[in-house]
């Protein structure tokens, strides 16, 4: 298991800085935009990124739908950094659990 966490590290070392650096092209991919947690398969045939931010929900989903656009760029990215026989197929999704837990504090706080 320990593998697997190591090769999780860094892959959401490596995509979060491709964020930042906006080395992704795409205009959706907003810098805000970060890697909460990712989740590789047993074998590292797919791995689950979840991006999450100071973002609006809209804006959230644009940047996943931007990020998915730039996979194969990111994956190739991904392929000279882990050097492992097989590179994990990147797939984004975006994970709203920022915004819940400040929708959960503001009712916490209200009451």
């Amino acid at each position: 298991m320990h593998r697997i966490e190591r090769i999780q590290t860094l892959i959401a070392s490596t995509v979060g800085q491709l964020i930042v650096s906006k080395e992704i092209k795409d205009p959706r991919v907003c810098s805000l935009a970060s890697v909460s947690r990712v989740q590789v398969s047993k074998d590292l045939g797919y791995a689950k990124i979840f991006i999450s931010g100071y973002l609006e929900s809209r804006q959230l989903e644009n940047a996943v739908d931007g990020l998915n656009s730039a996979a194969g760029f990111i994956q190739a990215r991904l392929g000279a950094v882990l050097k492992t026989r097989r590179t994990p197929r990147v797939q984004f999704f975006a994970d709203n659990s920022i915004a819940e837990g400040f929708q959960l504090f503001d009712k916490i706080k209200t009451d």
